[in-house]
Parts: structure tokens; sequence; C-alpha cells
């Protein structure tokens, strides 16, 4: 695709090599010198997210999720990788309503649910690796032992996270020194996490499910009162499955499949796909509109239904089928706002996050998501591990007739997803973003800038964004509807959108999202990334 030029913030990256775009120049260092050393994108993938677990600790660490989708060159095929951790086998509505609780507590043991990162490495791997996991954690296990600089994003988070971090002995002694939050340019070393690193590459990651990890988890959960047991870590598996997709502009996109909401993003590009977003122009009144009112209707579908597919029914047949876009379009008013959107009917007929994505010269690539939801998860560090758990089971509804309902064994529904496009067939885009809510909506402007504005990567992620909010955050479904819009989309523009009905807020210019992208030139076999100034992104190539 011959992509017209833009005034970008950074250069975009080329290589023939291979290409890695993550949210840490370490990480992507990483990457790159396991490809340099001839490992696929798949060995990269896994020295790339432990790097990440390690410099990004109030994002993506051990204690995490992940979900990844991964495309082999050999075989054409792309698959989905569901690393997402059930509830404890303790977990139950009733446990949290009986203590007068009205949802799952965001912080502390119990919404901690079962990590799913490590058992992720595993698969990826044993099915697609050529390259051992011992030597593919060594970069992160030096990190981790020696130490890295702390970045400013990194030191905020601290500061911002202090009281929660505070209330955990271990994580205030990981994170503070002479009692005050890290700052920029001090050194984070974490040599208890090095030493659980070092047990998971010379006994392999079973050792985390089975092993000593595994017991010190528990025992730890159970000090703290918690519900994770012996059980529940022994009988974690990710889960391979096959992506979820839809064409639009002679494109095929691919999403991983629920309990990931990427559905939204496929049902966003159905809906506005009926309409000619190029004529409209980027970032006018009319394409920003359109493009937020078809958030809206996807959103609510998302709420209705989005459940474990093991527990409820998740008719992904026909919300992505065109004939219900089509249905669904005809409730979007070109000229006026909704201030309600209905979920559709007949259908019978997350947090912190970290995205990263690459590809090897073979034509290989990952698009990889990891998090442990918010801020430093639970908060809670195991004794003697340096690892964080998640506070993923904040996710649950306590709601009686929700699809997202807390019962045990269930794995609730993840704002967590990544996409791939394909033209004709062939590898053509892989990206992704962090962003909770915002990631769905991100990828939906990111990839109408490629496709429909036909401008390069790096200028298509650096385009100023908006945000619609509220998104699925437990209790906030209901809250009347807000329209952020970055302060780089000029004030005529905000202006016609309240005349529209917008409630508009303005935003810093570079907010929303933080973006990682791959694109794929067939014809000059070439490889073109981009990263995101909005987060600390870096693309590198080989």
């Amino acid at each position: 695709m011959d992509m017209h030029s833009s005034f970008v913030h950074r250069p975009i990256v080329m290589s023939r090599n291979g290409l890695v775009a993550s949210g840490h120049h370490l990480a992507s260092l990483a990457g790159i010198d396991v490809l340099k050393q001839g490992g696929n994108a798949f060995d990269s993938a896994i020295a790339i997210s432990a790097v990440l677990s390690v410099v990004r600790p109030h994002m993506a660490a051990l204690g995490g999720d992940a979900f990844a989708l991964l495309y082999s060159s050999r075989t054409g095929m792309v698959e989905a990788l569901n690393a997402s951790g059930p509830a404890p086998s303790d977990a139950s509505c009733d446990l949290f309503l009986e203590k007068g609780l009205a949802s799952v507590p965001k912080d502390g043991i119990w919404a901690v649910s079962v990590p799913g990162l490590v058992d992720c490495w595993n698969e990826i791997c044993e099915k697609h690796g050529t390259t051992s996991l011992k030597d593919l954690l060594k970069t992160a296990i030096g990190y981790a032992r020696e130490g890295f600089p702390v970045y400013p994003g990194l030191s905020q988070a601290i500061e911002e996270q202090a009281p929660k971090l505070s209330r955990d002995p271990s994580a205030g002694n990981a994170f503070f020194r002479d009692g005050r939050p890290l700052r920029p340019g001090e050194m984070l070393i974490q040599r208890d996490l090095a030493r659980t690193l070092e047990k998971i590459a010379s006994e392999g990651p079973r050792s985390f499910y089975e092993g000593d990890i595994a017991r010190m988890i528990v025992d730890h959960s159970r000090k703290l009162s918690g519900l994770l047991g012996e059980d529940d870590l022994a009988g974690y598996r990710s889960i391979w499955k096959s992506p979820i997709s839809t064409t639009y502009r002679g494109h095929a996109v691919l999403e991983q499949p629920p309990v990931s909401q990427g559905h939204i993003l496929l049902q966003e590009l159905n809906l506005v796909e009926g309409f000619d977003l190029a004529t409209m122009g980027h970032n006018t009144a009319d394409s920003i509109h359109l493009m937020v009112e078809a958030k809206k209707l996807a959103f609510v579908d998302r709420i209705q239904y989005l459940g474990d597919p093991d527990f409820v029914r998740v008719p992904i047949d026909v919300l992505l089928s065109k004939e219900y876009a089509v249905r669904r379009r005809a409730q979007i008013d070109l000229s006026k706002a909704l201030r309600t959107m209905p979920a559709g009917e007949s259908l019978d007929g997350g947090g912190e996050t970290t995205y990263f994505c690459v590809v090897d010269k073979d034509g290989n690539a990952v698009s990889f998501i990891q998090s442990i939801f918010h801020s430093f998860g639970s908060g809670v560090i195991v004794e003697g591990t340096g690892m964080l758990l998640n506070n993923r089971m904040y996710g649950f509804s306590l709601q009686s007739n929700h699809p997202n309902r807390l019962e045990p064994g269930k794995k609730t529904a993840h704002t967590l997803n990544t996409y791939m496009v394909m033209d004709d067939g062939e590898l053509f885009m892989v990206g992704g973003t962090p962003g909770a809510d915002d990631q769905v909506q991100v990828n939906l402007q990111v990839i109408a800038n490629v496709l429909d504005y036909r401008m390069n990567v790096q200028g298509a992620i650096e385009s100023p964004r908006w945000s619609s909010r509220p998104g699925t955050t437990p209790g906030e479904e209901t809250r009347p509807y807000e329209l952020w819009i970055e302060d780089r989309i000029p004030s005529d523009i905000r202006d016609l959108l309240v005349e529209k009905g917008h409630d508009v807020k303005t935003a810093d210019g570079w907010a929303f999202g933080g973006v990682q992208a791959i694109l794929i030139d067939r014809e000059n076999r070439t490889l073109m990334g981009g990263a995101d100034p909005r987060r600390d992104g870096y693309a590198i190539g080989c």
C-alpha cells in the first residue's frame, strides 16, 4: 500500500531483518538481540515479555495475565493464545456479599486471580520456539538482579500508588528508599524477582504452578487470608483458540476471542464501514462523531453479553455479522449524539497494561499484551519472590444476572486485546495498545488512519485522538457519556461536536493509549515500525 507521508514526532523505523516495538527500550533491545542471534519472533516475544515484567512492574509483573496473536509465515495461520487466569475455586459472589461488599475489592489479596503470564511463555516456547527458555530469560534476570534506572513514568506511578504499596512490606521495600518513592535515575534492584526468574529458567515454567514458587504463592495468600490454593495453580493452563475476525476495506482484521473484548473493535469497524470516512475527512466533527457513536453501540453489547464462554453463551457470530451491523448502524444519527444506547436485540438469529509486537525476517509475527490490571495490581508482593500479584478479580460483577458474574474457576471479561490485519491472505499490519477501555477505541482510530486516510505507521500513531467515557468499569456503565478529546484537535471541531450533543472535555495533547505497530511492505520486503510518544514506546529494527 502506498502511504501518504505525514509529519511525525518520531521517525519511522524500517528494517528487513526484524523489527520490535515495545513499551520500554530495554525490552525492545532484548527482543532485537534474540532476532540478531538467530531466534524467531516467538523467541523474541518471550524475551520482551520477561524484560517488561521487570522494567514495567506497575503494568506487567509476573503475577499477571497475557493475550497474544501468533502468525506463522510457514503455515499462514494465526493462532490466539489466552493466558488469562480464572477466579480461585474458593471465590464466589456469596463470599463477598456475606461480608457486606457490593463489589470485589480493588486492592489486596482478595482481588487476585490465578496468574497466567508464565504459562504463556511455556506454551509459546514449546510450540513455536527455537531457543531455550533459560537463554530467553537471561536478560530479564540481569535487569532484576543488577537493576535499571527508574524512569519518570515509573517514578510517578510509584508516587501515585504510594498508599497502596506502603501497606505491603515487600512492596515498600522494593519501590521505596528511605521511606519515600524511588526517584528518576535511582536504581530499582529486585533480587528476589531475579531468583524467581532463575528458578523458572532452571526448573521450567511449571515450577511456578506446581513447585517451590507455587508453594510460596499459596503460603503467602493463606497468610493474608486469601483465596488462592494449590489446585488453582496446579490446574492452570493457557488456552489456544482460533482468532475472531471481520473484513474492513478489503482487509481481514483478526482479534482475540472472548473472554477478551476484542470483538468490540471488530463491531466498531463493521459499523463505520457503512460510511465513507475518507470523504468525511480526518478528525472532523462528522468522522469523530460517527466513530464515537459506533463505540457506544459496541460497548453496550459488550456489557450486555460478554463473559467466560465456558460459563455463558456469547453470541459472537451474530455480533460480528454484517447483517447485525446493518441493524445497529441504523441507530446512529449523524447529526446528534445519543445519550443512551440500548443493547442489541434478537441475538439468537481492564488499568495498567503494556503491549508489544515483533516481526522477524521470515515474516513470523506476534501481537502481545500483558497486564496486572490496575497500577501495581493488587499491591501485594509474594514474600521472597519479588513478584506482584494482579487485581483482575475486580473486573467481575456480583450481580446475579450479569454475564460477567463471579463464579469459581471463571475468567473475568478482559479489556486486553491484540489485532492483526491481513491483505489478500498475507500479513499486512500488527498492532495494539495499552489503556483499558481506550484500547479498542484507539485501535479503531489507528486502523482507520492507515486504511481510510492512508497514513504511514508513525503518522497513524501520532495523530490526535479521542476517548469516549464511560467504558466497562464495574458500577460506572450507566454514567452519562463524556467525550474526551486531545487538545491538538482544533477548538472549532470540538465546538461542532458540542453542537451535536457531545459533552466534550479537553485532554492533554498526548493523552490516550500507547500504540506500537508494524506494517509489512510486501513489494519491497520492508518492515515499517512505529511507537507512541504518549508512553515509553520504542521501535527498533535490525
